[in-house]
C-alpha cells in the first residue's frame, strides 16, 4: 500500500469516526474551508451547514463502516469512491443503508483534507418505467 492510499484509508476512518461520535472539532479539523457535501437526494451543504446538523444533534449517526474503498492518486489530491454502511438518523427520520461514497482530498500544508463528499444511493429506488432506458 503506498504512503497516499495508507493516508488517505486514515483520514477517512477518522471521518467515520468523528461522524458516529458527533465529533464536530474534529470533523471541522478535517474538511477544507470550502468543504462541500451532496447528499444522496441531491442536496448540497457547505461546511458549516454540514457541521451544523451534528451541533443541532439533527444528525444523528450510531454507526458507520467505510469499506471497500479504490482510492486514486494524483499527487497533491486523491480520489475515492466506496461503500458507506451506516445507521443514522435526521431529524429522527431514519436514514440508514448502505450508500456508494465518493470523496476527494486534497494536500493543505503537507497534510490531507476531505474537500467533498458526495454521497449515492446504492440501488435505484426501484425499476425504471416499463419502455424508458437509464
Amino acid at each position: 500500500m503506498s504512503p497516499t492510499v495508507a493516508s488517505i484509508q486514515d483520514i477517512g476512518m477518522r471521518w467515520a469516526e468523528a461522524e458516529i461520535a458527533g465529533d464536530v472539532g474534529t470533523l471541522d479539523a478535517l474538511a477544507t474551508d470550502d468543504f462541500r457535501l451532496v447528499g444522496p437526494f441531491g442536496f448540497v451543504l457547505d461546511k458549516e451547514q454540514w457541521l451544523d446538523r451534528y451541533r443541532s444533534g439533527d444528525f444523528v449517526t450510531t454507526s458507520m463502516t467505510w469499506h471497500d474503498i479504490e482510492t486514486r492518486d494524483y499527487g497533491d489530491s486523491a480520489v475515492t469512491i466506496a461503500t458507506l454502511s451506516q445507521d443514522a438518523a435526521y431529524q429522527g427520520t431514519p436514514a440508514s443503508g448502505d450508500f456508494r461514497v465518493g470523496h476527494v482530498f486534497v494536500r493543505r500544508g503537507g497534510e490531507w483534507a476531505i474537500a467533498n463528499i458526495q454521497v449515492s444511493l446504492a440501488a435505484p429506488p426501484g425499476p425504471p418505467p416499463a419502455g424508458k432506458a437509464v
